[in-house]
């Protein structure tokens, strides 16, 4: 990423969360330890002047915070975490943008009893996601998605509908 789709993001991110200060927080935080974590590809010299922001971000968001959105993952511009709180997201999930997550979810991948963790949801753009949602496996969330509260979804969704329910099925087509 350049400086300048960053200032892009930057300011859709702003944009959306103008009156959620704690959303604001974290994902400005997101974003600078993002960017320094992508600089590995990059070369070092970037990322171990950073290292320090990376410690400092895993113990104020994760531990203090208690929102695990860690540094390594994909999120598009526009990102709102609403009442962030217990939000555990894996590092390989991918977050389209303009996308809505609230507190007590899990965005996971399922794991296998040898250990092997197989690969992690795709969530598409324009997604809404309810409190105490449950995402596990390797699934794809189409784009403008209302996942309902409690949610447990472990198959994937088509664009446009609102799911919900355990396991999560689709209760509604958008127009």
């Amino acid at each position: 990423m350049n400086i300048g789709e960053f200032s892009v993001i930057w300011k859709e991110n702003t944009n959306r969360n103008k009156d959620n200060y704690k959303s604001l927080l974290v994902i400005r935080l997101f974003r600078i330890a993002n960017l320094i974590y992508s600089s590995k590809k990059k070369g070092y010299f970037l990322f171990i002047l950073g290292i320090p922001y990376l410690i400092f971000y895993r113990i104020f968001v994760e531990w203090l915070l208690c929102i695990e959105l860690p540094f390594g993952c994909q999120v598009g511009p526009g990102l709102i975490i609403d009442h962030g709180q217990a939000l555990v997201v894996n590092k390989n999930v991918v977050i389209g943008k303009n996308c809505r997550l609230r507190n007590s979810t899990t965005i996971g991948c399922k794991v296998m009893p040898d250990g092997k963790q197989l690969p992690s949801p795709r969530i598409g753009d324009n997604v809404d996601v309810g409190a105490n949602v449950v995402i596990i496996g390797d699934i794809t969330i189409g784009n403008n998605v209302t996942i309902g509260a409690g949610s447990v979804v472990v198959k994937d969704v088509p664009d446009n509908c609102v799911v919900a329910g355990n396991p999560a099925r689709v209760i509604e087509m958008k127009q």
